[in-house]
């Protein structure tokens, strides 16, 4: 009996082949993993993105006066009618006309969010406050800030123009500097960037497109830079 009960307690011990091996399940990647992967290289984007704005160049140039102002575009409103954001960006560029800056202004800007075209309802307001028509410039197909610069840049040297003083909200300029430098510096432009003051536009606003600015300059570092740009 002793023998027949260990017996049957080997068999019970004994490996019973490949067939009796259980295996084990195949380990994924732990969603959570991903899913911190995932913010920490956005957490490093924005990060980057913030020092680059940062120590952008303001200028390539010492001069003070230029030969024209490039005033960059934002969409006017569901009726065509400006934007307290266009109005401030207009306003600064007519005062810098004013105070001797150039003898011209290049609005520029498609209808890229609605259907009025910026260019032109920027080019209204600023002859409603006093520039001449014949100083004025329309740029009216740049869908985007690369393209503002680009199609810019184009007119400046068709007319043989090499400076240029350009005109935005404080938080667009730090990404259209480097597009600057990317682009027109490249070409032989002068230029400097010069911030018009927030007078109309809303803080609300005004944060809003400061957090939106950083969130498109990572874009830029890492996309449009090398993707995006004039066509035609």
């Amino acid at each position: 009996m002793v023998r027949s009960a260990q017996k049957s307690v080997s068999a019970r011990r004994r490996p019973q082949g490949r067939a009796g091996v259980r295996s084990r399940p195949a380990r994924g990647i732990p969603w959570i993993r991903v899913v911190t992967g995932v913010l920490v290289l956005l957490v490093v984007l924005v990060a980057w993105a913030a020092v680059a704005r940062r120590v952008a160049p303001r200028s390539n140039t010492g001069r003070s006066q230029f030969d024209a102002i490039v005033v960059l575009g934002t969409p006017a409103d569901g009726d065509g009618n400006p934007t307290p954001e266009m109005l401030d960006r207009v306003t600064e560029g007519v005062q810098e006309y004013r105070r001797g800056v150039a003898p011209r202004l290049i609005v520029t800007g498609a209808a890229a969010h609605n259907r009025y075209v910026e260019a032109e309802v920027m080019g209204r307001v600023a002859e409603a406050q006093g520039v001449p028509a014949s100083a004025v410039v329309e740029e009216s197909r740049a869908k985007d800030t690369i393209q503002n610069v680009c199609y810019s840049d184009r007119i400046l040297k068709a007319h043989g123009w090499h400076a240029a003083e350009v005109v935005s909200s404080a938080a667009h300029l730090p990404r259209a500097a480097m597009i600057l430098s990317h682009l027109a510096g490249a070409g032989g432009l002068e230029w400097r960037v010069h911030p018009a003051p927030a007078n109309l536009t809303p803080d609300l606003e005004s944060n809003a497109a400061g957090v939106a600015e950083v969130l498109k300059t990572a874009r830029y570092l890492v996309w449009a830079r090398w993707v995006d740009g004039c066509d035609g």
